[in-house]
């Protein structure tokens, strides 16, 4: 049966960025890869040294690729991260921000890799499932006042009350 993995391109961090993500979010660096000592690829990385770096993240399947540095990340991709509450969203927010990341609009945050990450909770995301146009018009329009997501506000917000 096919799977995907999602393919991340580092410049020579990979297998320190797949350990890391495990840390993060309680997942496993599963195999490390690397390239033959007489290297014949067009990539800039030593003979030796890592070239893939397979790991898992709630059961997903991810690839760390050190393929050099004509490739770097932008918000054009991120990975979304459901959170079962406040505090998981809060946990995973700090371990983000709080090694050289950054915060971003509307709970996105870019790590210290430049990796893109949007953080938001459960009950947020069945809000978006909701029939009610002007409760989510109204959660949107609180979000968009914020970088880490407050779910508790969110929440007042679609039920059109005062956080």
């Amino acid at each position: 049966m096919g799977q995907i993995a999602p393919c991340l391109w580092f410049n020579g961090q990979a297998e320190e960025a797949a350990h890391y993500y495990a840390s993060v979010f309680g997942g496993s660096v599963d195999h490390v890869t690397h390239y033959p000592q007489d290297n014949p690829s067009p990539s800039p990385m030593a003979g030796g040294s890592v070239l893939l770096v397979e790991f898992t993240l709630f059961g997903q399947s991810y690839q760390a690729l050190n393929g050099g540095p004509q490739f770097t990340f932008d918000e054009a991709i991120s990975l979304s991260v459901t959170c079962a509450d406040q505090a998981e969203l809060d946990r995973y927010f700090d371990a983000l921000t709080g090694d050289g990341g950054t915060a971003g609009p509307c709970g996105w945050v870019t790590d210290k890799y430049g990796l893109s990450w949007q953080l938001v909770t459960r009950g947020i995301m069945d809000n978006y499932h909701s029939d009610d146009k002007a409760a989510i018009a109204r959660m949107m329009a609180v979000m968009m006042t914020m970088q880490k997501l407050d779910s508790v506000a969110m929440q007042a917000a679609f039920e059109g009350k005062s956080a």
